[in-house]
């Protein structure tokens, strides 16, 4: 491959699962061409377009997007649509460097419910490899939580009609198995945790990498943040802050602002024109009170054991205690005094804090926990406060210049059905994570003299 042919080189990708677009900012970050995406959610899908058109991908020109599910989608049906782009006509046929995706996860989720192996969320993967029987891509890259480690699914059928039991059913067995078939090599899984790549989050996810025999051997990605190094909640977003005091940029912020993403047609950085999905939640002041109670990187399980060991001054936390006072029948003076020395029933620990356990404040000075999808179990380091839509897409590492579209949040059995802007965020691979797996991949693409 000539210097030219190296500055020219952009492999073509697919992406499936696509969501948002997490793994997708990581593909063009890296040097991917991606020509086909798809995901089964309208919402999704117009933060996803709308970005693309901001980067110069063009829907029917330069991309395809297809929103259906997976079930619907076909090796020939794809491969039409690439063929219908301006790039490829008059050819009759296209060859696919590597395919990503990321089936749901929930049903393997250690964070959600499981329901077993017969959530008919486990067997998206099985689509998956369906299309990549069907569109034979050269590398392979299936992106995955934690959980699908452990997952067993007995009686799984392939796409060959094997069907799996004991521990010929583990979900990592069973996957590398189907993908041998396909005359695919599979590296070991390897977990990897988004911080070590400059995410500001630990972040633990499966990945996946298979290709095809007589290639060159891809490699995991080496990290680049060590433990020391990582970049915390507050270098990321505390030029967010609302009551932030003047100071110099940290390297996350100025590249966040800047933009990591480069435009398709100028080869640039797409640079933010203002910080959008910056709205806040408005809260009582007794949510706000309560919010305050809460050390840095404390959960409500551990804030009530606290409590229970130390007790709680209240005195300064009017709205607390009217609450308190109204629902256990004391006074304002008993209340703090009761809260100050104990002991406390459950209930008593419930009213001043609800039953909510799963609500932590985020530590300034280290990565997030993994970014999830419900609003308010995150508070903000040192405001009373839960985090934007931007401040959590910054902690994925999404650029400024991203903005996500559709309804902000929902609540109750719409969350079923509704991919709000924080789900979006929330369930997508972070961009910097994909990116460290896609040079891997055109590393060893390139050393196939393509």
């Amino acid at each position: 491959m000539s210097d030219k042919d190296e500055v020219c080189f952009r492999p073509l990708a697919i992406d499936l699962f696509c969501g948002a677009g997490g793994i997708s900012e990581g593909l063009i970050q890296a040097g991917f061409d991606i020509v086909f995406s798809s995901d089964i959610n309208e919402q999704v899908e117009l933060t996803y377009r709308n970005r693309h058109r901001a980067l110069g991908l063009i829907q029917g020109k330069n991309t395809f997007y297809q929103r259906a599910d997976i079930k619907d989608l076909t090796g020939a049906g794809i491969k039409k649509a690439i063929l219908s782009l301006d790039k490829f006509k008059g050819q009759t046929d296209v060859h696919i460097d590597a395919i990503f995706g990321g089936p749901p996860c929930q049903g393997f989720s250690m964070n959600g419910k499981r329901k077993g192996p017969d959530d008919p969320r486990n067997f998206l993967f099985r689509e998956y490899v369906r299309v990549i029987s069907e569109l034979k891509p050269d590398y392979v890259v299936m992106e995955n939580v934690q959980g699908f480690v452990d997952t067993r699914l007995d009686g799984f059928v392939g796409l060959s009609g094997t069907q799996y039991f004991n521990h010929d059913s583990l979900a990592p067995h069973l996957l590398e198995a189907e993908l041998n078939l396909l005359d695919y090599k599979v590296l070991p899984l390897q977990i990897l945790n988004a911080a070590d790549y400059g995410v500001p989050q630990s972040r633990r996810r499966a990945i996946f990498i298979a290709y095809k025999r007589g290639l060159s051997v891809p490699k995991y990605p080496r990290p680049t943040n060590s433990e020391a190094n990582r970049v915390s909640v507050m270098d990321a977003i505390g030029d967010l802050a609302l009551g932030k005091k003047p100071r110099k940029l940290t390297n996350f912020e100025k590249d966040s602002r800047a933009g990591r993403t480069p435009s398709v047609i100028t080869g640039k950085a797409l640079p933010a024109k203002s910080v959008s999905n910056g709205e806040l939640s408005k809260f009582t002041d007794v949510v706000a009170e309560r919010f305050s109670i809460y050390k840095q990187g404390e959960s409500t399980a551990e804030l009530k054991k606290r409590i229970a060991a130390e007790g709680i001054d209240l005195s300064n936390k009017p709205a607390l205690i009217d609450l308190c006072s109204d629902k256990l029948g004391m006074s304002g003076n008993q209340i703090v005094e009761h809260f100050k020395n104990g002991p406390y029933e459950k209930k008593e620990l419930d009213v001043l804090l609800t039953k909510k356990n799963v609500r932590t404040r985020l530590q300034a000075d280290k990565p997030s926990l993994t970014v999830v999808t419900i609003a308010d179990d995150y508070i903000h380091p040192t405001e009373n406060r839960t985090f934007s839509v931007r401040e959590l897409a910054r902690l994925q590492s999404f650029d400024d210049s991203f903005i996500f579209l559709g309804k902000r949040t929902t609540g109750g059995i719409r969350r079923r059905v509704e991919v709000p802007q924080y789900t979006q965020v929330g369930n997508a691979v972070p961009p910097l994570l994909a990116k460290a797996v896609a040079i891997e991949i055109i590393n060893a693409i390139r050393k196939n003299g393509v």
